[in-house]
């Protein structure tokens, strides 16, 4: 398996040999014509890209040829110099002497001496004159010149999208052949089988590999962000940027880019104090913004962590029975996870007073609805007068799902792991009726339980109260977590956990909220994938 050091070089190598290629083409278009302003841009673009990239990858003698070329190529650009006379060649030299350099990199070989080069190259900045070789030489830096092609190739995103979901439908028909083969018991039939499953996650795997990135590809983004917040909130902050090579599917980075620009605006609008709050609270003027990355099992850990004054959850008490959100008798007995909780409810704001950061209803329920949406969780931690971070807890890949598979009124229905707290089998007994709800006592906390056909198959009034005397025998419950709210449903049986390729509903299906797609079992049954947000949004909604 390759390190990051030697994945970052092939990139640093494909990158900077199509620079070499386009370098060449765009110097030769403009010694054609020396008023072509657009190769003259694409030339000064090139040298300053490669220039720092060479110099983030430690290739300083790369770095410092580039570096000087982008000079005069910008003296060129604001007509300082003509691209003419014994400039021209200087030029060329200095493109062939980036593509041996290139070169030299990727073979493990010794960089060329590029002194000469760099001294005709000062030369040229201050005015002077360089020292040039005859032609004769220099036709020999051509003779010797190979092409050559990057071992990388760029593929469009929609491109590895669409050999995703091709993926997945295999994936599919494996299951469906396995479990036939298995039935049939056919040997030949089942080592065929066998074979084919292999290979499918194989290249389940290898397109999912394909479509990874680093998380620095986002983060880096992020310290113009901080300093522009910073600067309009009147506040001093210095961020804190780790694991920006933890890798996560595109689309998936993709999807949360505005969920963590918002976190990160939140922090320094809500969390962080101004430089004299802080000081009167005995902390250091500036203050810490930390955007930090890891993994943990089969997920990727994204965290906006902040020192500020943290999360006041008494205000975040009062203001949720001001909204209506729970009783007063109800939020008394709210531990302060199940009160931060509110802050992701739509339209909760703690802002007193509306800014271009903060206040403008556009709340963390945004953040949370984006984070649903791949099957993800977002956690908040609080301490008050010390900080508060926000975790987003996300697959590293939304292609495939690791669900738990159950039956309900002899139909299949799947529950993505992600939202799957435990699993557990009581007797009537061990449930009570309190409020006209079932709960049941785990691990020292009161759980809410429903029967899952009674709330799929509910109107638009409340749930019915709870009838202990209805239930007869072991009841099946998965216990689903969604924002800090766990709910026990009771199901007819547990089925297995198996990974599942989740299909979005075709209309007019997709209208119904509870199911949040569909997947194909490997006996070919159709199998409706509970949305445990909507599910629990429902219950609240629908409870006595």
């Amino acid at each position: 398996m390759k390190s990051r050091e030697e994945e970052y070089r092939e990139i640093f190598m494909a990158e900077a040999l199509e620079y070499y290629d386009a370098m060449s083409r765009h110097i030769s278009e403009l010694e054609k014509d020396p008023d072509d302003e657009k190769a003259l841009h694409e030339l000064f673009r090139l040298m300053h890209n490669l220039k720092a990239n060479a110099r983030a990858m430690g290739f300083n003698d790369i770095g410092e040829v580039a570096h000087r070329m982008e000079t005069i190529f910008g003296l060129i650009r604001s007509k300082e110099r003509a691209f003419a006379g014994s400039l021209v060649p200087v030029l060329f030299a200095g493109v062939d002497t980036l593509g041996g350099m290139i070169r030299a990199v990727d073979q493990d070989e010794a960089v060329a001496n590029s002194d000469k080069l760099l001294h005709n190259l000062d030369l040229l900045v201050q005015g002077e004159e360089p020292i040039l070789e005859s032609e004769e030489k220099n036709a020999d830096e051509d003779a010797s010149r190979k092409l050559e092609l990057s071992d990388l190739v760029y593929i469009q995103i929609k491109k590895l999208d669409h050999l995703l979901n091709l993926v997945g439908e295999l994936i599919i028909d494996r299951d469906r052949i396995m479990t036939l083969s298995q039935e049939i018991g056919s040997p030949a039939l089942q080592a065929a089988a066998s074979h084919l499953f292999r290979i499918a996650d194989d290249l389940q795997y290898s397109v999912m590999d394909a479509r990874l990135v680093n998380v620095g590809s986002l983060f880096n983004k992020f310290p113009r962000v901080v300093r522009d917040v910073a600067v309009a909130e009147k506040k001093e902050v210095e961020l804190t940027i780790n694991g920006q090579d933890i890798q996560i599917d595109r689309n998936i980075l993709q999807i949360i880019t505005d969920a963590l620009l918002h976190l990160v605006r939140n922090a320094i609008g809500h969390g962080l104090e101004t430089p004299e709050e802080r000081r009167r609270a005995g902390k250091p003027e500036q203050g810490n913004l930390t955007l930090s990355a890891q993994t943990e099992r089969d997920d990727v850990l994204i965290q906006v962590i902040d020192d500020g004054k943290g999360i006041d959850v008494e205000q975040v008490r009062r203001k949720a029975v001001e909204r209506g959100l729970v009783t007063t008798e109800a939020a008394r007995s709210l531990d302060a996870s199940a009160v931060r909780a509110f802050l992701f409810e739509p339209g909760f704001s703690m802002a007193k007073e509306v800014t271009d950061i903060s206040g403008r209803g556009v709340g963390l329920d945004v953040v949370k609805l984006a984070i649903d949406s791949l099957g993800g969780q977002l956690r908040v931690d609080s301490v008050l007068g010390q900080g508060t971070t926000f975790t987003l807890v996300l697959p590293t890949s939304i292609a495939v799902k690791g669900a738990l598979l159950f039956e309900l009124e002899e139909r299949s229905y799947a529950i993505p792991l992600m939202h799957t707290d435990s699993v557990v089998s009581l007797q009537p007994n061990d449930l009570h009726v309190v409020g006209g709800i079932l709960m049941a006592r785990l691990l020292g906390e009161n759980v809410p339980v429903v029967d899952l056909r009674q709330l799929l198959h509910s109107n638009d009034g409340p749930l019915l109260p709870a009838v202990k005397a209805e239930l007869q025998g072991r009841q099946d419950i998965i216990i689903v977590n969604y924002n800090n709210r766990k709910l026990g449903l009771i199901v007819d049986r547990f089925l297995r956990q198996q990974d599942i390729v989740i299909k979005p509903m075709s209309k007019p299906l997709d209208m119904i909220d509870l199911f949040g797609g569909v997947t194909l079992l490997g006996s070919g049954q159709v199998c409706l994938v509970i949305d445990v947000p909507a599910l629990t949004r429902l219950f609240l909604a629908k409870r006595p």
